[in-house]
């Protein structure tokens, strides 16, 4: 008498009932841990460079000024004229108590005026400026 062994008739899946649930946490995860880029940036710009550099912690309070190598200025997503930058970092300070400036400024343009900016700046107490600049290799 031979014994033979008896095989299961079907076959062994891989239970898919907590797909959706696991996708679902997946997406949500990844919707929450993602940071999107913010600004279309209109102005045309090279950074200067910088031997020590510091980077800036929590970019949440970080409001950015470019000002462009055609002396152009853009906050956010508009291009704006000198005497609109007061009352848009106003507003920003207000909703920002300690709102951090950072001048983004083509390393070819005139000082001048950034310093106007900076004056600006002055008369709605935003005082807490960064200059942004790259590594100097």
């Amino acid at each position: 008498m031979k014994f033979e062994k008896k095989r299961a008739a079907s076959k062994q899946e891989i239970p898919t009932s907590s797909m959706p649930d696991i996708i679902f946490m997946l997406l949500l995860f990844f919707m929450v841990a993602t940071t999107m880029k913010e600004f279309d940036v209109l102005v045309t710009y090279k950074l200067p460079e910088a031997e020590a550099i510091e980077k800036i912690e929590n970019k949440r309070l970080v409001s950015y000024v470019w000002v462009g190598n055609d002396e152009r200025i853009q906050i956010n997503d508009n291009l704006v004229d000198m005497k609109e930058i007061g009352e848009i970092m106003y507003a920003r300070r207000v909703a920002i108590p300690n709102v951090i400036v950072s001048f983004r400024v083509d390393k070819g343009s005139d000082m001048g005026i950034v310093l106007d900016i900076q004056q600006e700046l002055r008369k709605v107490d935003a005082r807490r400026i960064n200059y942004s600049t790259l590594l100097k290799q």
